[in-house]
């Protein structure tokens, strides 16, 4: 558990016979290693060693618990050559530290599965082909598919209903979630019908509570796990099926080295132990879209006639629109006449309606003083702001820029705007007078409304759950969202829109989604037709057409110029591999390197192969970091395979 590169291999050692009993493959241990006892654990047990020189002792066996068992060593290797990284950093985040105690506790038994309800799997007839997915799923076998759920979709109950077909056949389930919001709503979904059969493992727990639940996991006390990103690695006997929820989220990135994500995780494991997958959301990412494209994974969707019939009336901004056409302000005003209307109508139903704003608090963004328009940079069209000497330049190349004319009214003069949750909550007090304003995002969170009139301003991923759903949503600011620099923008707008559209009620009980932006844009139109299957196809042909991940792997290299240069030059690439860069990392998207902060400029070098070559680049880059350890080569340095940001 060393964590070096070049010491990323299994070690012999001999085995005293008063350890003989204690020593069983997974189990902790500590051995002397250059002189110093470290940390490891027991891999397998031979009769003879292949190494040809002296072979030291096992030191001792910490404990007899033989917790990294071979279904789950397996995993975390593949996961380490996946992503280019060592198997111990692995292991870190597939099994929790241990605590003595807990191990000593005894494990109570189940509840048995006569004693638990029948479980009701009627919501799953609006998706076509469920029914044939389910049969698979009790019958052994292991389908793979991407659920598209539909708006207003209660989607805890749906997974509980899996989970608990699942285990009653008598196979494990994982299920991962982004947070501890939508775990506590799966756990709520899961109780009734799992009872004691089901656990959850969150690091909010605190480390003896989690490893408690661990371990009944791994002795077989538990047949379904629910929880964040590191529970994809939770040790379920006879695995049946995985689900991954809402699997764009960026709390699904994993901070600490090598980055795996789970939903890569996720299919690694299906296909090594040979169980279902399941990949859902309201909206779909190109990554989950290319596993149906290539056939290894089936489509799980609802026929279009009830697709519209759950789905929001969307409205956004076209010249087609009378409203628009005879509203001169209603492009340039943050909150057009036309989300006014709609808000008044749902509050004179007494029904919730939900502003959503893409941060909380106060946002400064620079506009021509005239009409409004977001001031863009004459270079690459990127978003400007003001600097403390009042100085204009751009927020994505930095460039000065000497003078300002709106491409739109040709005003000379700029504005500074802001945005945010508390200023919108502010604003939106005024406008409707004797009705309560709820905010929620940061670390202040409503996560249910009251029946009655409300108006809720939220941030992405904070918005409560209105009863009903909501009369009207709003989407505000959608240029924040909109113009960021990266690759999954677009993918990421239309998931947080789609999420905000899921709580709206329908159509036809009244619903009405507002998108405060131009009805021509791509993400609006996904929006519009609630085509996120099309969206995704959309993005996953862009991407294979310019060469960027999913249709092609691809890996960065970040840190000081000429060690990250020395690096990649001294890289056994495969063939076809393309070096982008060097280019210096934005402010924006340094972040500390697992060795410690890195305080001088950070510039990145991005590696490009066909996708079928990805795991000789993975190999390649773990050589090379192989080749930096053992000549002592100085310089941090971050490799990452696939970053969750490209640009």
């Amino acid at each position: 558990m060393l964590g070096l590169a070049h010491l990323d291999r299994p070690f012999d050692y001999l085995i005293d016979a008063d350890q003989d009993a204690d020593a069983k493959p997974g189990v902790r241990v500590r051995v002397r290693f250059s002189g110093r006892l470290v940390d490891g654990f027991l891999l397998d047990r031979v009769e003879e060693s292949d190494h040809t020189g002296k072979l030291g002792w096992l030191d001792r066996v910490v404990s007899p618990e033989p917790v990294l068992g071979p279904e789950l060593a397996t995993l975390c290797r593949a996961v380490a050559d996946r992503y280019a990284g060592t198997m111990s950093d692995v292991v870190r985040l597939a099994i929790p530290p241990r605590h003595a105690r807990t191990e000593k506790e005894e494990t109570p038994p189940r509840t048995p599965f006569d004693l638990l309800p029948p479980v009701d799997v009627a919501g799953w007839h609006a998706y076509t082909a469920a029914e044939s997915f389910r049969h698979a799923l009790t019958a052994g076998d292991s389908p793979r598919a991407v659920w598209q759920a539909t708006a207003g979709e209660d989607w805890p109950a749906r997974l509980a209903e899996l989970a608990a077909i699942t285990a009653a056949a008598g196979r494990g389930v994982v299920v991962v979630v982004p947070d501890q919001r939508d775990l506590e709503r799966l756990e709520d979904a899961c109780a009734p019908l799992l009872g004691d059969r089901c656990v959850t493992l969150a690091a909010g727990l605190g480390p003896t509570a989690r490893y408690r639940r661990w371990l009944a996991v791994r002795r077989g006390a538990a047949d379904v796990v629910l929880g964040t990103r590191s529970a994809v690695f939770a040790p379920v006997h006879d695995l049946g099926l995985i689900v991954i929820w809402d699997d764009g989220d960026d709390s699904l990135v994993e901070p600490r080295a090598p980055y795996p994500h789970p939903r890569e995780v996720a299919v690694l494991r299906s296909h090594q132990e040979k169980c279902a997958l399941v990949i859902g959301g309201f909206s779909r990412t190109a990554e989950a879209h290319s596993l149906v494209t290539a056939g290894w994974a089936h489509d799980l969707v609802a026929d279009r006639a009830t697709v519209r019939s759950r789905t929001a009336r969307v409205v956004a901004l076209s010249d087609e629109d009378r409203r628009v056409a005879n509203d001169p302000l209603a492009r340039s005003a943050r909150i057009p006449a036309m989300a006014f209307e709609a808000a008044r109508t749902a509050l004179a139903a007494e029904r919730p309606v939900l502003f959503s704003v893409p941060r909380r608090g106060y946002i400064p963004s620079v506009a021509c003083a005239r009409c409004r328009t977001h001031a863009r940079c004459r270079e690459c069209r990127g978003p400007l702001e003001l600097d403390a000497q009042q100085r204009l330049s751009c927020r994505w190349c930095g460039r000065p820029e000497v003078s300002f004319r709106c491409a739109e009214c040709g005003g000379t003069q700029v504005r500074a705007l802001t945005t945010g949750a508390r200023r919108t909550a502010e604003e939106l007090g005024r406008a409707f007078a004797g009705v309560p304003v709820v905010t929620s995002g940061g670390s202040s969170i409503v996560d249910a409304l009251e029946p009655g009139a409300r108006v809720v301003v939220a941030t992405p991923g904070a918005e409560p759950l209105a009863p009903d759903g909501y009369g009207a949503a709003v989407l505000l600011d959608t240029w924040a969202q909109l113009d960021r620099v990266d690759l999954r923008t677009g993918e990421d707008t239309v998931r947080r829109w789609m999420a905000v559209g899921a709580l709206v009620a329908s159509a036809s009980a009244g619903g009405t989604l507002v998108i405060v932006a131009d009805a021509g844009l791509a993400p609006v139109q996904a929006l519009i037709r609630w085509d996120p299957v099309g969206f995704a196809a959309q993005e996953l042909a862009q991407r294979a057409e310019l060469g960027f991940p999913p249709a092609v792997t691809m890996a960065s290299v970040d840190g000081d110029l000429s060690t990250i240069s020395a690096f990649v030059d001294a890289l056994d690439l495969p063939d076809g591999a393309e070096k982008l860069g060097p280019v210096p990392l934005p402010p924006g998207v340094r972040r500390p390197f697992a060795a410690g902060d890195f305080d001088g400029e950070i510039d990145r070098i991005l590696l490009r192969v066909d996708r079928r070559e990805g795991r000789g680049l993975a190999s390649a880059l773990a050589a090379g970091q192989v080749r930096r350890n053992t000549h002592h080569e100085t310089g941090p340095i971050r490799v990452q395979v696939d970053p969750p940001t490209i640009g």
